[in-house]
């Protein structure tokens, strides 16, 4: 990609969402909700604050990202849905190593 976000903005790739309901019901593509959760693609340099400073991000790209329902404006790159949001915008970081974790921790109780 050759787009590059400016300030605080963060450009993110949104997670896939479920085709089939919990019941096995696949759902079509209008009737789907977009899923809060994203990959984080690329970053701004940060905000600068009262006295001028740069402020870098928190979030870096890699990251796995929940946001607002209503978050951000979704653009078309290289023929690629995508959202730019502000990073105020961005609710938190999910850590995928721990929800792998805790999946496989689950699963090893159901079997027993």
């Amino acid at each position: 990609m050759k787009f590059r976000p400016l300030h605080d903005r963060v450009v993110i790739r949104r997670a896939e969402g479920d085709i089939k309901s919990k019941g096995g019901i696949i759902i079509p593509d209008t009737a789907k909700e977009k899923p809060q959760e994203g990959e984080v693609i690329a970053v701004g340099p940060g905000a600068r604050d009262e006295n001028g400073t740069l402020v870098p991000l928190e979030v870096k790209a890699g990251d796995f990202i929940l946001f607002g329902k209503w978050s951000g404006t979704e653009v078309k790159i290289d023929g690629e849905d995508l959202l730019i949001m502000k990073e105020a915008d961005i609710m938190g970081v999910i850590d995928k190593s721990e929800t792998a974790a805790t999946d496989k921790t689950v699963a090893a109780k159901k079997a027993a």
